[in-house]
Order: structure tokens, then sequence, then C-alpha cells
């Protein structure tokens, strides 16, 4: 708890409706979409960047740890106060400055939802490219904090390659603007540095980012496979020909079967596996790309391929795949979700080792994942009730995650290090890169006050801690 002199200052800043130090309220805000949870001492709702700004300038005074949150819908535990402090709640901030047809750029506050940018950016025949499948509830702000992906960035490329210029607010509470509007920055990438940080060296309160046309023609497909390792090939042969989707996906027979029972997309439920692979460009282009991807799925023991014929076919086959998650919920009320990423080339053998780490623990196991960039995402399944669980649990995810790093793959390809991570960096970095990784937190963040706890390993956290709700597909996190 705060003092209640802290509390008036931070009341003050932003008005007496605006900071929350209830102890009930104080429950709605002590977890994101992960499981970890840790109630915060208050929650500032902000909605400048002056009153960014002056409420960090508290927190250093009195030596309170800040954690930015967004919507709350990340992955690793990011935006969990586990060392309480302030949550600095940043939803409030959600104008679209400006939208430049000319540059096409936008300036934007880091509370806009990733969809509703794209769908004012429409009206110019412009689009926002990331798309994490969160992207009617997931702000642009924690998208630039954590380096969101999404289906379509196998093409167009993670949140990082689409962010110009952000403006921050460091630790000692000064304002900054990093980087600019080249994408060829001349000097030290501050802007680089800073996104995907995970609130650990900033709190963002403007971003500017590039908006692409929206392409004169979209050709999406969905093909079976009898097996998730033939759909694997097939995903290698499409890349070894040369052929690179706006979009790549994959989900095994748990998944489909679960996404079919909820929205009746028409996916074939007696396949090991299905793609859905999509092209876009002028009409020709994506003509000859779609008719190179079918004879390469063909090759492959590709079948029942169907392409969608209107956009609303379109959209209901992508509906399937971005609530694929949600849909695992038919199943079993929990899940445990990793996003390990390995190269392309080994997805056939990572995916054989999920399966067999699967078996072994005798859990259920629904892959659905990024397959054009490796970015897995195998979701193992359990219901809490069960306390027996827990370990085979425990212990699966870990051999998932240490089966990734062994096929020379990367911890997170889109959902970050946060908390459910941290303890295994030193399986990918060494002593001297956690050093050198720490040194630039410790140069813009001196007393250790933002989002503490995140990213590098913690001995004092080494156990692992699954707990979850029922009646959703929800993850299960490692401390």
């Amino acid at each position: 708890m705060l003092p209640a002199s802290v509390i008036e200052e931070l009341r003050r800043i932003v008005g007496r409706e605006s900071v929350i130090d209830s102890a009930n309220d104080l429950h709605i805000f002590e977890r994101d979409a992960s499981i970890e949870g840790a109630l915060p001492d208050a929650v500032v709702l902000a909605a400048t960047t002056a009153q960014v700004s002056a409420v960090i300038k508290v927190a250093a005074k009195h030596h309170i740890p800040v954690v930015p949150r967004g919507a709350g819908t990340g992955l690793s535990g990011g935006a969990v106060t586990i060392r309480g402090g302030i949550a600095l709640q940043v939803t409030r901030m959600r104008r679209i400055i400006e939208i430049d047809t000319v540059a096409q750029t936008a300036l934007v506050e880091p509370g806009v939802v990733n969809q509703e940018l794209s769908l004012a950016a429409a009206s110019h025949g412009l689009f926002y490219a990331p798309d994490p499948s969160s992207q009617k509830a997931c702000t642009i702000g924690g998208n630039a904090a954590e380096n969101s992906g999404g289906p379509h960035c196998l093409y167009y490329g993670v949140t990082t390659n689409h962010v110009l210029g952000m403006e921050v607010v460091l630790a000692d509470g000064s304002v900054h603007w990093v980087s600019g509007d080249s994408p060829d920055r001349i000097g030290l990438d501050l802007c680089g540095v800073l996104v995907g940080s995970e609130g650990t060296l900033c709190a963002i309160t403007k971003i500017k980012v590039r908006l692409l046309r929206i392409p004169p023609s979209v050709a999406t497909l969905l093909a079976a496979f009898p097996t998730i390792e033939t759909a694997s090939h097939a995903v290698s042969a499409i890349i070894a020909r040369g052929i690179v989707p706006a979009a790549l996906e994959m989900m095994d027979r748990v998944t489909v079967g679960a996404v079919e029972a909820h929205y009746r997309a028409g996916y074939p439920t007696d396949a090991g596996a299905v793609l859905l692979v999509e092209v876009d460009g002028i009409a020709e282009s994506t003509r000859e790309l779609m008719s190179a991807v079918r004879e390469v799925l063909a090759e492959n023991e590709g079948y029942a391929m169907r392409e969608a014929q209107t956009p609303a076919e379109r959209d209901l086959l992508w509906a399937g795949r971005k609530g694929a998650i949600g849909a695992l919920g038919r199943i079993k009320p929990n899940y445990y979700l990793h996003d390990g990423v390995v190269p392309r080339s080994r997805l056939p053998q990572v995916l054989s080792a999920v399966g067999e780490i699967g078996e072994h623990y005798k859990l259920p196991v629904a892959n659905v994942f990024h397959a054009g960039d490796g970015n897995l995402h195998p979701n193992i399944l359990f219901d809490l009730r069960d306390r027996d669980v827990l370990p085979q649990v425990e212990g699966a995810g870990e051999e998932m995650l240490r089966a990734v790093v062994e096929l020379g793959g990367a911890l997170s390809g889109e959902h970050g290090i946060g908390l459910e991570k941290s303890a295994f960096m030193p399986w990918v970095f060494t002593p001297d890169d956690l050093d050198a990784m720490q040194r630039v937190k410790r140069a813009l963040d001196v007393d250790g006050l933002l989002n503490p706890g995140k990213i590098f390993p913690d001995p004092s956290r080494k156990h692992v801690h699954l707990a979850g709700r029922t009646g959703l597909a929800v993850e299960a996190k490692w401390w």
C-alpha cells in the first residue's frame, strides 16, 4: 500500500477519480492475459504525456516501481506488478493524432487499438500491417513494447519494422522523441532498442508508424494434409520455391476440431493438419503465386484445397484461425502456451518432439502457429481443478521449450520474455550477453523502477506456479 501522501500527489496529477487504490478494484488489474497475478498498490489512469511524466517523477522521488500497462492482452506476464507499485494505465491515451496519406504514416497514442488504426486508415486506402490475433483488443503501445507479430508478419515484418519513431518517458520522468521518419536511421537506433523492451526501459506515449497501401488483390487458400509432418514439409517447400506468402499458418487436428465446432468455417476435421495460405499484390501476381502454391502443396500431399471466393468467406477462414486458441476451451478449461521459434527447416523435428513430449506426459497438445516463420504455439491442454496434473504440465512445457532451443531456436517470437521465460534466458544467452543487456537497463533506469523483475533471471523466483480460472481457455505461466 502506498502512503496516503503519495496517493494524494498522484490524484493532484490525474484527478481524484483516476487513481484507484481500493483493494477490491485493484483485483481488476492484477494480471494480463497470462496467469501470473499480483496486485498493484495503485492504478493511475493517465490521459496525457504530461501526466505520464509527472506520475513517473513522483514514483522516482519515492522509489516506487512503475509498470506501464495497455489493454492487458499480453501473454508473458509483462504487465503484472510482481513487486507492487503503480500500474500506469495508458488506455485513455487513444487518439489517432494524424494520418499522413502522402508520407503513409500515422501518429497515434499508445492506447489506440490495433484494428482501429487499420479501420481508420482504410478510408485512405491504407492499412497497418502487424496483426496479432488479439488485434481487436490489443493496443499499439503494447504491440511496440512487446514487438508483437501476427499472421501477416511473415511477409510484412513485425512491429519494429513499422515503427518510425516514438515519444517516450524515461525512468526519471523526462520526455524524449527517439528516431524519426526514415527507416534507414543514422547513428544509434534508440527506437530499435526501446521497441520490444517490454516496459523495462520507458513508457511509450506516442508512436509514429508506417502505413501500407491496401493490396488490390488478395487470395486466401485452405489446404488439408494427412499429418502435421507433411504440412511442415509443405511449408519448407513453399519457401524453398522462392515464394514468400503474406501469411502461412498451420493448425493441427485437435485445433481444427475445436475451431470447426465453434466457427463452422468449413475446416476439414479429418485432416491431420491444415495450412492457411494468403498471397496479395496485383491480380496477375496473386493468380500466379496461388497457382504456384497449389502446385507445391499438391506435391507435398496437400488435398481438399479451397480458395475463398468472397471477402466474407476469407473473413470466416481468418476468424477461425484468429479465434483458434479461445476455441480450445471447448476441450479443456486451461492451457499453457509457449511461443518459441525454430528455423523453418526444423519444423518437422520440433513438432515431432512436441508430440512425443505430450504423449510422454499423457497430455493433449494443440498446435496452432505461424508456420511460415517457424513461430510455434503448442498449447498444453489441462484442467486446473486436477491439481495432480500440474507437475506434468510444468515438465512438458519446459521440455518443449528446451527442444526449441536445442534445434537452434529462440525463446520467444512475439509474446515477449516477461515473467514466463526469464528463468530460461541463460539457455540462449551467455553471462556476458545478459550483462550487456542489463547495462542498457541500468543506463536508462538507474534504480530499476520500470517494470522490475521482468526479462532477466531472478534467483528469488525459481519455482513454477500454475494457476487459472475455469470456464475459459487461459494460460499457465512459469515464474
